[in-house]
C-alpha cells in the first residue's frame, strides 16, 4: 500500500532516541528546551514552549488566552475537529466562517461579513482560529487588522504548515497572531512521533503556557505565593495539565527540524509534478501565490463530479493507492449538530468537501510511485 502520507526516519533520529535512553532522562529533560529553542530561532518567534501534541497545543493557547463560558471562538470548518473541539474543552461556544474555493481556508471577506453582524449582534468572538489547511498559508495579514478592529484574539492552526511562508513572513513567528501551534504527528512535514508546539512573543503567556501543561505548577521563586519550604517547595497556583513533551519525542525532533527543508522541497517538487500531470484534466487543484511557499502537508484534489468519488476511492484503494479524505466539515459532525448546526450552512466547505480527494504525498514518495498514483487516477477519470 502507498499511503496518503508517511515519516521519513533516518539513523540519526535513531541514534537520537538511543542517546536519550541511555542519559537517564526520559520524560522532560534537557532536550525538551533544546528543541524548544531550535523551533524558536526556526520560526523567530521570541517564545516556544512543547506539548504532548497538536490537541493539547490547541486546547493550551485557549485557557492561556482566558477563553471560558460566554465566549465564542471561530474557526474554519475544513479541519480536523480539533480546532473546534479546544474551545468546547473551555466551556466556550464555537462558530464557523465558510471556505474561499480557491484556497479551501478561511474567507477573509466572510469573515469581515461576520464579524460586522457580530458587533451589531454584541456577540464577537474572543478568539479567531484560522487554519493554514494543507499547509496553504491564510491571508495572516488581513485577518490581524481585522483582529486590531473588533478586538480578538487570533491563534495559527499550523498543524499542516511547519515550514510554510507568506511572503518574507515564516508561519510560527506569530508577526500577524497571539500564538501559532504546531502539530508533529508522523504524517505532517516533520515529525517527533506525537508531540505539539505553542509559539508567541510574549514571555508572560509562555510561562503561564508552561505552567498549564504542567499542572498549572511553578517552581520559579519569583512567582511564588508562598514563603518557601525549601528547595523541593513547588506550588500550584492554577487548575492544568499533564500535556509535557519527553525528551524522547524532543530528541526526534531536533534532528527532523534539520531535515525540514529538505522535506518541503521535495514534497514541493512531489507537488508540482501532480500539478502538471493534471493540468489537462477536470479536477481542481490549489496553487499557490508567487510570494508564498506552502510546506504541503496534503495534496487535495476537487473531483469533477461528487457522485464519482466512492468509485475511483475505492479503485484506488484497492489497486494499493492509499488515498483518504480531508474533511468531513465539522459542523455536520453528530456532536456538531447536537450544538445547533445543520447542513447547508456553510455551503461552500460542504461543496468541496463532496469532491475531495487526498492523493499520497511524503518525501520518500518515489516518481515511479507517483506516476502509478497519476496514471491510475487518469485510467478512473476516462
Amino acid at each position: 500500500m502507498i499511503p496518503y502520507g508517511h515519516q521519513h526516519i533516518d539513523v540519526e533520529e535513531i541514534n537520537a532516541v538511543v542517546e536519550v535512553l541511555h542519559s537517564g532522562w526520559l520524560t522532560q529533560g534537557p532536550m525538551v528546551p533544546a528543541f524548544e529553542q531550535a523551533v524558536s530561532d526556526y520560526c523567530g518567534a521570541d517564545n516556544a514552549v512543547a506539548v504532548s501534541n497538536g490537541t493539547a497545543a490547541l486546547h493550551l493557547a485557549c485557557i492561556a488566552l482566558g477563553l471560558g463560558h460566554g465566549d465564542s471562538l471561530w474557526t474554519s470548518p475544513n479541519t480536523f475537529v480539533a480546532s473546534a473541539n479546544c474551545a468546547r474543552y473551555c466551556g466556550a461556544d464555537v462558530d464557523f466562517i465558510d471556505i474561499d474555493p480557491l484556497t479551501r481556508n478561511l474567507s477573509l471577506s466572510a469573515l469581515s461579513t461576520k464579524l460586522k453582524q457580530a458587533k451589531n449582534n454584541n456577540c464577537l468572538p474572543k478568539v479567531v482560529v484560522p487554519v493554514h489547511f494543507a499547509g496553504l498559508p491564510c491571508d495572516m495579514e488581513g485577518i490581524a487588522k481585522l483582529a486590531k478592529e473588533y478586538g480578538f484574539y487570533v491563534i495559527e492552526d499550523a498543524a499542516h504548515a511547519m515550514g510554510s511562508r507568506y511572503g518574507d513572513v515564516i508561519v510560527g513567528s506569530c508577526r500577524h497572531s497571539d500564538m501559532t501551534v504546531f502539530s508533529y504527528h508522523p504524517v505532517k512535514t516533520m515529525t517527533s512521533a506525537e508531540g505539539g508546539m505553542i509559539t508567541c512573543n510574549d514571555r508572560g503567556l509562555a510561562q503561564r503556557l508552561r505552567e498549564l501543561r504542567s499542572h498549572g505548577i511553578s517552581k520559579e521563586q519569583e512567582s511564588l505565593q508562598n514563603t518557601s519550604h525549601g528547595p523541593w517547595y513547588y506550588e500550584q497556583q492554577r487548575l492544568g495539565f499533564n500535556y509535557r513533551m519527553n525528551d524522547i519525542q524532543a530528541a526526534m525532533g531536533v534532528v527532523q527540524l534539520k531535515r525540514l527543508a529538505g522535506f518541503i522541497g521535495k514534497r514541493r517538487q512531489l507537488v508540482s509534478r501532480y500539478n502538471d500531470a493534471f493540468e489537462d484534466l477536470p479536477l481542481k487543484f490549489v496553487r499557490e501565490a508567487d510570494s508564498d511557499c506552502a510546506a504541503w502537508h496534503l495534496y487535495v484534489i476537487e473531483l469533477p463530479s461528487a457522485s464519482s468519488r466512492q468509485e475511483i476511492y475505492d479503485t484506488l484503494i484497492a489497486k494499493g493507492i492509499g488515498v483518504n479524505v480531508h474533511y468531513i466539515p465539522v459542523h455536520i459532525q453528530p456532536y456538531y449538530q447536537q450544538q445547533g448546526f445543520n447542513e447547508g450552512d456553510f455551503p461552500k466547505a460542504e461543496h468541496y468537501y463532496k469532491g475531495a480527494l487526498t492523493l499520497p504525498l511524503y518525501p520518500d514518495l518515489t516518481e515511479f510511485e507517483q506516476d502509478f498514483v497519476i496514471a491510475s487516477l487518469r485510467e478512473c477519470l476516462q
